[in-house]
Formats: structure tokens, C-alpha cells, sequence
């Protein structure tokens, strides 16, 4: 299985991948809840508390996923139930990040945050049917 660690691309057992902290998916999920966390911190205060916490809480979801169940790695089919639990709290972060453009609490360039999501899904995807 061909995947890209830190920025290489390698195979899986070639010893690089040491915890859930070296898979892409991990650290692109990670980077995404700190943009996530100063976006929602400039939404209208009533807005903070409902769809500000909404996409806290599912952003936050997704790398942690995918550590948790990289901490249970020996079993596939396990990994592979996290990863998809990921792969639906990617899907939520579009949905709610829609909401927040169309409700206009998005500036044009966090409107982005949409289409990385789309991204991070793929990968996660690619991971789930590629991960032995």
C-alpha cells in the first residue's frame, strides 16, 4: 500500500509510519480543527454556542478518529470502522461549513475550508480501501 507520509510517499512496513502522528490524513485533519477553532471564534456570540460548537465538535471528531483507531491498528476491519467514522464527520464539516457560507459567517477565503474537507474525505477514503 502506497501512502505519503510527512510529505513522502512510501509503502506501509517500510518502518516510517511509527503512530497516527506520521499518516497525512492525521496531520491534514489536525491543521484543519486549529483553522476551524479561529474561525468560529468570529462568529456572532449566539452563533459560538450552537453552529460555532457544532463544527468544533465534529472537526475535533476526525483526527481524533483516526488516532484512536490507529491505537487499535492490529485489528483492520477496526481501524477501518474509525476511519470511516472520520470519513462522516469530514462529510458533516462540509454540510455545516455550507451553513455557516450561506448564513454569510465565512469570509471568501474560509468559503476554502469547504472544498479541503472534500479533499480530506478522499483521502480518507483512499485510506480506508487501501489499508491491509
Amino acid at each position: 500500500m502506497d501512502l505519503e507520509v510527512r510529505g513522502e510517499r512510501l509503502e506501509v512496513g517500510e518502518g516510517k509510519i511509527r503512530s497516527y502522528e506520521d499518516l497525512v490524513v492525521y496531520q491534514s485533519s489536525y491543521e484543519l480543527v486549529l483553522e476551524i477553532y479561529n474561525v468560529t471564534n468570529n462568529f456572532p456570540d449566539q452563533e459560538k454556542r450552537e453552529l460555532g460548537r457544532q463544527l468544533r465538535r465534529a472537526a475535533v471528531s476526525i483526527p481524533a478518529n483516526i488516532a484512536e483507531g490507529y491505537g487499535r491498528k492490529n485489528s483492520s476491519a477496526e481501524f477501518k470502522h474509525f476511519l470511516r467514522n472520520a470519513l462522516g464527520s469530514s462529510n458533516e464539516m462540509k454540510v455545516l461549513l455550507s451553513l455557516a457560507k450561506d448564513l454569510n459567517y465565512l469570509t471568501e477565503e474560509q468559503i476554502s475550508l469547504i472544498n479541503r474537507y472534500d479533499v480530506l474525505g478522499k483521502q480518507i477514503s483512499k485510506l480506508i480501501s487501501s489499508w491491509k
